[in-house]
Parts: structure tokens; C-alpha cells; sequence
């Protein structure tokens, strides 16, 4: 991965304004990426796109390679002829900066079983054909998606180890009936995908046609409730009862004395090594079709990760267990000739993960509000920064620049308002400038920072089950004057 000096923003397409109760790829989205390009920025940074399940996340999605129906823009679809105008009268009054999820959820299902009900009778032997040639080569994972969601739906959206253990154990002859059966609703989820990436892909390559790379996310971990682990259960430690044996998480630390409890099921390496990494091969080819880059969240873990025995109450138990490492990434460069990934390299870092990272020449990252706990020499303060990096003010599961200075220590605050010659009243502005000017290749911001937004804005807080990645932006927010800023910054600092 070659780097040179670029600058972005994150913002995750839930996080557009719209009429729809949530972002999504339609109008919007395009004057997002008009208002990138007018900054001078070449970077557009994002959160996974898989359909969110539990709490909304979208680190915990239905499976690794569908994409968000959500996500999918109504407006286009009214221009593409699947909806007309009487589908909008009963469209409900929704707040404007915040996601109601369940709201939202709500009126995009409905929306799109009447797009889906258009589309069958539609007369476009084009839209057809189109949408048989995309099932045709997604066959490799949309037909096992399409039937755990339709599953999924007919068993009231329970999660997989609750169906009849028939579906449960995908016997042929019970899949082949239930198939026979809801073919309406296998279908009917297919077509969303079919949607979603047609609408991703005119997006991506609006994007490249402004200068714009996006950069994606890739989690290390999959949902259990996911059609990847219904699926593949071979690849995972799964019991007889298809449960999980073990599960992922972090140990006990500064930050959390009993660890955190993720719950994911873990990889059985062994079996992905046999398959010549096939799974993940797939995967990451999946995503960079989407995205330019991707983020390899927690990389640690595929040097060592913490193995913590289902059913424990938290993380405090369990022990590390070796990772895939450099077998698993020369596998991946092998086939990918090359590795568009960004290391997240963050937590607790041992030498066999900054071996792992630089065997390959990944960039790993760099968060600013980390850099003013201890001394000059803290890595994360900008003139300690290698140029092999990505730097951010801070992240999705970070306050916000605002909010982390109102409530971090007075001992924090003083060294970094010297580090910045700041005296803390912009100090969104002072620490974005920073970033900047530092010799990071790629520099990141969350639109929240650059708006100067405090923790009622933030996205994300780690461990909280529900009430997060509902923020949103107002259109009136991407002014020109910031705009006219922001390509100052690029302008001073090569970027």
C-alpha cells in the first residue's frame, strides 16, 4: 500500500441528512461527496455497510459481505420507477439529528416491499436480467443469506440456534422445502442487496470521478447471529448445540477492570489454514469492491487474541491464545497482490503485533486525544508520527474532540493546550491544524470535530449495549465558510 499525503473526513452514510428517518445513498450522499471534493479532501472514511442487527451496530451485522438495506436510498428508487408518489404519503414526521432506529427500520421495510413488489411486476426484461446477473455471481454467499434472513423473518427474527434444529443444522431436505415454500421472501431479500450495491456502486464511482477514495472498515470478528456463522459453522468454535464455545474480547485494563465481553465467536484457524484462508479471501475481495482501503479492525488479534469461555459474566477469565499471523497475510497479499489495509493498531500493543504489522508495511493509527496522559515522548503526539500512518483527532468509539477536552484530567488539558499553544477555546480547531501539519500520510477527522460538536454528538460508546450511531448532521452544517477553512488546511499543509 503506497501512501502519499491525503486528508479526509469520517462520517458514516447513516449519519446523512434526508427525509427518511435515516442517511442513506441517495441525494445527499452526492453533496456530501460535492462538499469533500470543494474542501480539497480525497478521503471519505466509513463504518462497515453490513445489515445491522442487535443494537444497531455496525460492527455486528447479519453477514460479512450484504449490504445495509437500510442504507438503500427511496428517493432513487422513485426515479428508477420501483416506487411512485402515493408510496411516500403515509412516510412518518422523523427527527432530523438523530436516527430513531426502530422508526426508521420500520417505514424502510415497508418502503422497500413495495419497491420489491413493483419490481415483480415490472415489464424491464433490463431491471430483471440485471438483477438475475447479480444473483448469479453474489450466488457464493447471497443464496445462504437470502435464506437465513427469510428464516430469520418467518421464526419471528429469533436468532439461528433457536429455529427447528432441522433448519438449524441446514439439513438439504429441510432447506429445499422451506426454500420451496417462502421463495417470496428469499427473494425479497435478495432483491435488497441487489438494490443496495447497484446504489453503493454509482456512489463509488461518483466518488473516484471527484478525486474521492473511501475508506472502508473491515471487523476482525463476525456476529454469531449471522449467516456467515449458520453457514460455515466448521470455521468456528461452535458446539453441538451450535452455540459458541469460546468467545472474543479484551482482558482486564486501565480502562475496564473486568475487560470487555464481546461475545463473537471465535475463528477456528486451523480449519480457515486448511482451506487455503478461502472465507476470508472471499471476504476481502467482497469489500474492495466496495472501498478503497480498508481498516482491519482490531489488528491485534490476528497475532493474539483473548479466548474467553462462553457463559462467562465478563472478560476477566480467559487466556491468549496465537493468532493466523504472517500465514494468514502472505495468503491474503498473495492473492490480493498487495494489501490496501490499514492496521487498527490500538489497545495493548505486544512486539509480535508491530512485527506482524511492519513485516507487511501496513500503516497502523494514530489518535490525538491518546497523546497528552504522559510526556514529549508519548508516540501519539504529531512530531513523533512516522509518515507510514493515519492519524485522527479520535475515532467512531471516541468522545468528541469538544466533549473529550471538557472532561479530561486538568493535567491532560494543560500539557496539551502548551503542546498546541492553545488556550482551549477552539480546541477542535487547534488539534485538527495540528494533525494537519504533522508528517502523517493520511490526516482524519470526524465531521463532528470539524464542526466543533460536543458528546451529545458523539457516535459511539464502548460497551453500551443500545443508544449509539444514532447522530446525524444538518444540511445548513457543511457551510461554505467551513468549507473555504478546510481547503485552506489542505492547501497549507500538502494535503
Amino acid at each position: 500500500m503506497t501512501l502519499s499525503r491525503k486528508s479526509g473526513i469520517l462520517l458514516h452514510p447513516t449519519s446523512l441528512p434526508g427525509p427518511d428517518g435515516i442517511g442513506d445513498l441517495g441525494p445527499e450522499c452526492y453533496r456530501w461527496m460535492d462538499f469533500l471534493h470543494g474542501c480539497g479532501c480525497s478521503l471519505w472514511q466509513i463504518l462497515p455497510l453490513g445489515p445491522t442487527g442487535f443494537g444497531d451496530s455496525p460492527y455486528q451485522c447479519f453477514s460479512a459481505f450484504a449490504g445495509n438495506p437500510y442504507l438503500i436510498s427511496p428517493t432513487l428508487l422513485l426515479e428508477e420507477r420501483l416506487l411512485n408518489r402515493d408510496d411516500f404519503l403515509d412516510r412518518p414526521n422523523f427527527p432530523v439529528e438523530q436516527v430513531d432506529f426502530g422508526a426508521a427500520i420500520t417505514w424502510k421495510t415497508t418502503i422497500l416491499d413495495r419497491a420489491f413488489s413493483r419490481f415483480k411486476k415490472s415489464r424491464s426484461t433490463k431491471l430483471h436480467q440485471q438483477y438475475q446477473d447479480f444473483c448469479r455471481q453474489e450466488a457464493g454467499w447471497l443464496d445462504d443469506f437470502g435464506l437465513f434472513m427469510a428464516i430469520k423473518e418467518v421464526h419471528g427474527g429469533g436468532s439461528w440456534d433457536g429455529w427447528p434444529v432441522e433448519l438449524r443444522l441446514r439439513l438439504p431436505e429441510a432447506l429445499s422445502k422451506f426454500s420451496a415454500e417462502n421463495t417470496p421472501v428469499v427473494e425479497k431479500h435478495k432483491f435488497r442487496q441487489f438494490i443496495f450495491f447497484s446504489q453503493w456502486q454509482r456512489i463509488f464511482e461518483y466518488a473516484h470521478a471527484r478525486g474521492i477514495q473511501i475508506i472502508g472498515d473491515i471487523p476482525i470478528f463476525i456476529a454469531y447471529d449471522s449467516a456467515d456463522a449458520w453457514a460455515n459453522p466448521e470455521l468456528f468454535f461452535l458446539g453441538k448445540d451450535s452455540r459458541p464455545t469460546v468467545v472474543a474480547g479484551v482482558p482486564p485494563d486501565y480502562f475496564s477492570p473486568t475487560g470487555q465481553l464481546w461475545g463473537n465467536p471465535l475463528y477456528r484457524w486451523s480449519a480457515h489454514k486448511r482451506q487455503g484462508y478461502a472465507w476470508w479471501i472471499k471476504r476481502f475481495m467482497s469489500v474492495l469492491r466496495t472501498v478503497d482501503f480498508a481498516r482491519l479492525d482490531h489488528f491485534r488479534g490476528f497475532a493474539g487474541f483473548w479466548e474467553i469461555p462462553a457463559g462467562m459474566p465478563t472478560a476477566e477469565i480467559g487466556r491468549w491464545v496465537k493468532g493466523p499471523g504472517k500465514n494468514f497475510l502472505s495468503a491474503i497479499n498473495r492473492t490480493l497482490k498487495g494489501l490496501p489495509i490499514i492496521a487498527e493498531d490500538l489497545g495493548l500493543i505486544t512486539p509480535d503485533v508491530i512485527d506482524l504489522r511492519d513485516s507487511f508495511h501496513l500503516p497502523g493509527m494514530k489518535i490525538l486525544q491518546f497523546a497528552f496522559g504522559s510526556t514529549p515522548e508519548d508516540p501519539f503526539l504529531p512530531h513523533n508520527y512516522p509518515f507510514n500512518c493515519v492519524a485522527y483527532t479520535g475515532t467512531h468509539d471516541n468522545d468528541t474532540t469538544r466533549g473529550w477536552y471538557e472532561s479530561a484530567p486538568e493535567i491532560e488539558k494543560n500539557l496539551c493546550r502548551r503542546y498546541l499553544a492553545s488556550s482551549g477555546e477552539h480546541i477542535h480547531i487547534d488539534m485538527i491544524r495540528e494533525l494537519w501539519k504533522s508528517p502523517a500520510a493520511f490526516a482524519i477527522g470526524p465531521l463532528q470535530d470539524f464542526l466543533g460538536l460536543g458528546s451529545e454528538s458523539r457516535m459511539n460508546y464502548p460497551g453500551r449495549p443500545a443508544g449509539n450511531w444514532s447522530w446525524r448532521y444538518l444540511p445548513c452544517q457543511l457551510s461554505p465558510e467551513l468549507q473555504r477553512w478546510v481547503k485552506e488546511l489542505n492547501f497549507l499543509y500538502s494535503r
